[in-house]
């Protein structure tokens, strides 16, 4: 399996522009934990995660220099920290030139970017514009369908099962398809993710068995929390 095969295609960005506390409302309505910060052309210029906004001077929360360094600096914050805490702006407090991917990434390689720098997810780029983003949930997912299914890889005929779920649930429904996770190998489709109610727990699995070339569907959404982030 690949990036390709696990990603969440629809991903949530934000321009340098884009004001902290806009930022702040995205990752709760989304219940995300980080948004890719884009270019004009959708070039990925940084990433802005929920540990970005943890240490905020409006909250009271930014982070305080132990009392010796206190003294040896005159209690000055470093350039970095101040712009961390006081910048308004995701231009101003994202993390710059973030680790990415392309859609052909093997898992086991994803897999060991995310344990080498000590990220929860990672952007996939095409031509260096951003296309999708691959989180920890999406990777054991897709390593939890490799491990169960007998198909080496997902083969052509299993991609346009998947795009045609996702389209069906786009065109057709209310359901927020950038929450799921549609996997698919050898015409047996595993869906994971996050929905509102048992009503669009149940359109999600009627759409992916209306769709042709599938052969068993394994439903294992689960309902999104009332408040607070997800941590993916």
């Amino acid at each position: 399996m690949q990036a390709f095969d696990v990603m969440t295609h629809d991903v949530i960005s934000v321009s340098v522009d884009t004001e902290v506390r806009e930022i702040a409302g995205l990752l709760l309505e989304h219940h995300i934990s980080a948004v890719p910060v884009v270019g004009a052309e959708d070039q990925v210029l940084g990433i802005v995660s929920e540990g970005d906004l943890m240490h905020r001077v409006e909250t009271g929360t930014e982070r305080r220099s132990s009392w010796w360094l206190a003294n040896l600096f005159s209690g000055a914050q470093s350039a970095g920290e101040y712009v961390k805490s006081h910048g308004r702006k995701a231009g101003e407090i994202m993390t710059p030139d973030p680790v990415t991917i392309s859609e052909d990434t093997p898992l086991d390689e994803v897999a060991q970017l995310l344990e080498k720098h000590h990220i929860k997810r990672v952007p996939v780029v095409r031509d260096g514009r951003l296309v999708g983003i691959v989180s920890r949930a999406n990777l054991l997912h897709g390593l939890a369908m490799a491990g169960v299914s007998k198909a080496q890889a997902p083969s052509s005929d299993d991609r346009e099962i998947r795009a045609a779920i996702i389209k069906e649930l786009k065109d057709n429904t209310d359901v927020m398809a950038d929450h799921l996770n549609v996997m698919v190998s050898g015409g047996e489709v595993q869906l994971w993710g996050l929905v509102e109610s048992k009503q669009e727990k149940l359109a999600v699995q009627v759409a992916a068995e209306n769709v042709s070339g599938v052969t068993r569907v394994e439903n294992h959404l689960g309902f999104m929390p009332r408040g607070g982030l997800s941590g993916t």
